[in-house]
Formats: C-alpha cells, structure tokens, sequence
C-alpha cells in the first residue's frame, strides 16, 4: 500500500514538474512583429515617443525623456495559456514616489466581455528581465494589450507564449489621435502601474487614442517643443503642462504654443486643463499661492487668446479637486490611483462632451454624464 501511495505521489511530482517547465520554456517573438499602440512620432529606436535629432532645438530634459515608452503598447492575440515578457530597459533608477512596476515593468490587458480587464504585470528584476506575466488560463483566443513602462526606455521586448500556441498582430483597438502634452501627472506619475497612467485609462474607456507625450518636470512650453508638437498628426490636442510652467511662463509661452498648434491644425479642438490642487498647499502658504498664481495666469491667457479670434479652444475645470478628504495623492502632488480617478471622473465627460462635436467618438460612444465646461 506505501508504495501504491508513493508511486503515486511521485506521478503527481513529476506531471507539476512537467508543467512547471512547460510554463517556464515559453517560445519568444519580438515585440515588433506585433501592432505598437500610442507612438507619437517615427522614430529610428522604436520604443521612442519622438526622434530628437530631428528637433535638435529641445532641452535637453525633454530629449531624454521623449526616450522613457510612456504611453506606448502593445496589441496581439494569442490562444496561449500563459504570456511572458523578456524586456530590457535603461539603467536610471527609479523615483522615490513610484513603483517599479510603473517605472520600468509592463502591464497586461486581456480583453473579457467587451472590455479590456486587468490580468498581470512584469516585475522588474535589474535591466533585463523575464518574468511570466500570466498563467494557467482557458483555451482560446484572447485580445490582449501590453503596456510599456511609463519612466524608462525601453531597450528591446519579446514576448513568449506556449510552444506551439498561435501569437499575432492585432489591429490598434483606438481611433482617432488625441495628443496629450504635459508633466509627470500625464506621463504617469505616481500611477501604480503602466496601464493606470490616466491618458491609457482614457483611452480604454472611451476607445479613443490618448497619446501620452507626458514629460515628468519638463512641460514647460518651450518654442522648440511647441513647433515639434505641431508636427503632430492629430485629431485633437490637450494641453496639461500648468504644473510645470511658472505664471510669468504660462504668461509668456502659452499664447505661441496655442498660436503654432492652430497655425498646422487650423480645426482640431484644443483642450487646456488648469492645474489641480498641491495637498501640501492647504499648510504651505506659498505652495497654495503658487497655484492659485498658475490658474488665473492660465484663465488669463486663453481669455485673451479667444478675444484675439482664436477658435475651438477650451478651458476646463476642476470643480472638486482630488476629493475632501485629502486622499488623493502619494506625495502632496502627484496623484496615487484614487487621486487619478478622481481626476477622470471630472475630465472625461468634458473631454467626452467637446470631442463629440467634432465627431471623434468611436461609434455608438456617448459622453458618459454632461460636462460642467464652458464654451470657448
């Protein structure tokens, strides 16, 4: 009887043994064979948001951190049971108010009942990693969505699915293009995770492409990147870069970078968001100060730029902050995942509500409650 006992203890050891290095020899495509979701400009490194040598004029700031995959994904389908990723990224360290999921991992969506659904990440372990980012799934084709890291480069990307399993391109689930320029906040800052940054959560909420050209410090509106903005092939542009921009800069370059996006899209719809509220700044007199400065500066411009002729513009708002409850934030002032769907909550049905004059919204898309936005 021990031995009918441990003959069968060790069947079941070695058919886990087989699954387990069944799971672990995934066969590896690179990532380029697939459709690339969110990329602003062609570039020569395809995991770039935009070709600096073709804009030499930029600071230098933003020339480094057009390098960082923000935004940017992957599209595929598979009949796998499990998806694994081997990815290498740059050798900058990660921020203190970020995790390294957001920072450098990647974030997986699997398409279930319609929607596009959670279903693992890739924890980074150094410059290169390999890690199974989902396992023992049904049989099946399955949509699926991988998003890139928010605040590195990404170097290269393969992604491995089971021996013998189908894996290929799938068309980009998002149309039109919505260019999205602004700071940390936009570029994902502090998101929990890739796939939580707010342009990418726009973007599976409404099936519109939210294309994230956020850069973390550096939205300043310089000249040399409002004439590369204008480069741009899109549909619609917003325009987050207040937290960034001092008053006397929003005083100085706004009305350009508006004027120069006008000038190249004579028709698209420009939608300015103000800042929202610094935590920090309900003690901090001088931080408070300093944003109440940067929103009646910016108040100021686009009032000016509309009595100067300038049309299809819009000024949003933020009625209610990040909520009362002082929540909202991982630091003061970047926003954790609560603080960012708080935001959502009063963004999307104004960017809804605007974009649907314009007739951008995919089909049978309406805005989900009535904007609170002034026509400008």
């Amino acid at each position: 009887m021990k031995k009918l006992v441990i003959i069968g203890i060790q069947a079941v050891l070695c058919v886990a043994m087989v699954r387990l290095s069944y799971a672990q020899t995934p066969v590896y495509r690179p990532a380029t064979d697939f459709t690339l979701v969110g990329k602003i400009l062609p570039t020569p490194q395809v995991y770039h948001r935009v070709d600096t040598t073709q804009h030499p004029g930029m600071p230098r700031a933003v020339k480094r951190l057009v390098t960082n995959s923000a935004g940017l994904a992957i599209a595929f389908k598979t009949n796998s049971t499990a998806i694994a990723a081997k990815w290498c990224t740059g050798s900058r360290k990660t921020l203190p108010n970020m995790t390294a999921i957001a920072y450098e991992g990647l974030d997986l969506y699997i398409k279930k009942d319609g929607r596009w659904q959670f279903a693992g990440v890739g924890r980074p372990n150094g410059d290169c990693t390999e890690y199974t980012l989902v396992q023992n799934m049904a049989e099946g084709e399955k949509e699926c969505l991988l998003y890139l890291p928010l605040y590195d480069e990404t170097v290269s990307l393969e992604i491995g699915v089971d021996a013998g399993a189908m894996i290929q391109s799938s068309p980009d689930p998002f149309q039109k293009r919505i260019l999205m320029y602004g700071s940390s906040i936009l570029q994902g800052a502090s998101a929990s995770r890739p796939g939580m940054a707010y342009p990418a959560r726009l973007s599976r909420d409404t099936g519109l492409n939210f294309l994230n050209l956020g850069l973390s410090g550096s939205a300043k509106m310089e000249k040399a990147v409002a004439d590369m903005i204008a480069t741009v092939s899109a549909d619609a542009f917003v325009l987050d870069c207040v937290p960034n921009s001092s008053p006397e800069e929003i005083r100085d370059r706004t009305a350009y970078l508006v004027n120069t996006i006008r000038q190249h899209h004579p028709k698209v719809p420009i939608l300015v968001i103000p800042r929202t509220v610094r935590e920090h700044g309900a003690f901090d007199q001088e931080v408070g100060s300093w944003v109440k400065a940067q929103n009646e500066q910016i108040e100021q411009e686009i009032s000016k730029l509309l009595r100067s002729g300038v049309k299809d513009l819009y000024l949003l708002s933020y009625d209610e902050g990040l909520g009362d409850d002082h929540e909202g934030t991982i630091d003061g002032g970047h926003p954790n995942d609560l603080g960012f769907d708080r935001m959502l909550q009063q963004l999307r049905p104004q960017f809804l509500s605007i974009l649907k004059k314009y007739g951008l919204l995919p089909d049978g898309h309406s805005p989900l409650a009535p904007a609170r936005v002034e026509q400008r």
